[in-house]
Parts: structure tokens; C-alpha cells; sequence
């Protein structure tokens, strides 16, 4: 299910930078308004999914037990709390480095692409990615593909599309999906290879260096990517 979510998310970036680059005549007011309506489309996929394994099929959503010996789960309103603290803490944290970022990006000679989709984003998600590796560890592949692939389902089918809308609102000019075509391939490449790794429900550690060996071709190519001309 999340793979498919990530698709289709795929799929409404994918239009507008193909149609926006392939039709010279497709203007920017165009491709705002096309953008407006994918971003309502994705948001009504995302609570339609929500719906779909919350609610009408949860039981295919549903695991085997996995508690440790004598571990009681925590009660809800500590969880609730703990989780709100750490989403706080993170985003404090997440915002420092941002702002950091771009002095070690000159230092080091980093593209801005390099910075944005290796650096930022492995460290925006560090604690998703220890979750998904403590749950790894203990045989509970369902939570970590779920995380994993969640967490990204979430910002390509929620966020980003949010904040088109609110770009409308609150931002000093309109935001649109028409983003640059070669990352527009590699976001697909990213679905195919989830989709593929993930059909069988079954991995093994070769299975994470394939999925390894294409996220440092991306990282060497973001990398090695001269700098765009103003």
C-alpha cells in the first residue's frame, strides 16, 4: 500500500515537470492551477488511505504480537506525551541544522541538491531511520517498512501538498509540483526500487546492499552535479 501511494505521488510530480518541460507554450499560470489541483487530489489519497488501513482494513494491517518479556506497553497518554516531546525537540534540532548546513555545504563543496536530498534528509530523518533499524533488528520487518515508507508517504502525499495550498496564503509567492525533471526521475527510481524490494515481504542483507548500491549512485551523481547557472 505504500508503495503505491508513493506512485501515485510520483505520478502528480512527474505531469507537471514533463508537461512544463516538454510544451514551451504551458505557462506558469498553467501549471500553478494544475498544481492546486494535484495537491487537493494527493491530500484526499492520503485520508483515503488513512481511512482504508485505520478503519475499513485494519485487520490486513494488523501484526503478530512481538512484546519483549516482561515489557508492558506504555500507557496511552505517556506515549502521547513522549511522542510530542520528541517531535518538538527534533524539530528544534532539524531547524539549528538547516540553518547551519549551508556554511559546510561552501566548505565542502556540496551542490544544493547534494544538500537537499542526502544531508538534510538524513538527518531530518535520523530518528525515523533508528526506529526503522531497532525494528529490523528484532524481525519486525511490517514496522520497519512502515516507518520507512510511511514517513515518506507522508511528505509527498500530505506535506508537500499542504503546502502548496498554504503557499496561496501565506507565502510571499505561489508554490507549484513542477520541480527539476532529474529529480523528478530519481523519486520514481526510489518507488520502483521500494516496490520491488518490498513485493516479496521477505529481505536478506544482499537485498540492503542493492537498495544501498542505488542510493550512492544518487549521492555520487547529486555530488558530482555541477552547479546550476543563474
Amino acid at each position: 500500500m505504500q508503495a503505491g501511494l508513493l506512485f501515485l505521488a510520483t505520478v502528480a510530480l512527474l505531469i507537471p515537470s514533463a508537461v512544463g518541460t516538454a510544451d514551451s507554450a504551458a505557462g506558469a499560470a498553467f501549471t500553478q492551477k494544475l498544481s492546486v489541483g494535484l495537491a487537493v487530489l494527493l491530500i484526499a489519497a492520503y485520508g483515503l488511505g488513512m481511512l482504508f488501513s485505520l478503519k475499513t482494513h485494519r485487520e490486513l494491517f494488523a501484526s503478530a504480537e512481538h512484546a519483549e518479556d516482561g515489557e508492558a506497553p506504555w500507557p496511552l497518554g505517556l506515549a502521547l506525551a513522549t511522542l510530542a516531546g520528541v517531535t518538538v525537540l527534533v524539530a528544534l534540532v532539524s531547524e539549528i541544522f538547516v540553518e547551519s548546513v549551508q556554511k559546510a555545504a561552501e566548505a565542502f563543496a556540496m551542490s544544493r541538491a547534494f544538500v537537499g536530498f542526502i544531508v538534510v534528509a538524513l538527518v531530518g530523518g535520523a530518528a525515523e531511520m533508528a526506529a526503522a533499524f531497532s525494528g529490523a533488528r528484532k524481525n519486525r520487518l511490517d514496522l520497519s517498512v512502515g516507518i520507512a515508507l510511511g514517513s515518506a508517504s507522508q511528505i509527498a502525499l500530505f506535506v508537500a501538498p499542504v503546502l502548496v495550498l498554504l503557499s496561496y496564503v501565506i507565502g510571499p509567492t505561489p508554490m507549484d509540483l513542477q520541480f527539476w525533471p532529474g529529480a523528478v526521475v530519481m523519486v520514481l527510481i526510489a518507488t520502483l526500487t521500494a516496490t520491488l524490494v518490498t513485493n516479496s515481504g521477505r529481505s536478506a542483507w544482499f537485498v540492503g546492499v542493492l537498495v544501498l548500491m542505488v542510493y550512492l549512485i544518487f549521492a555520487m551523481t547529486l555530488y558530482l552535479l555541477p552547479p546550476r547557472v543563474q
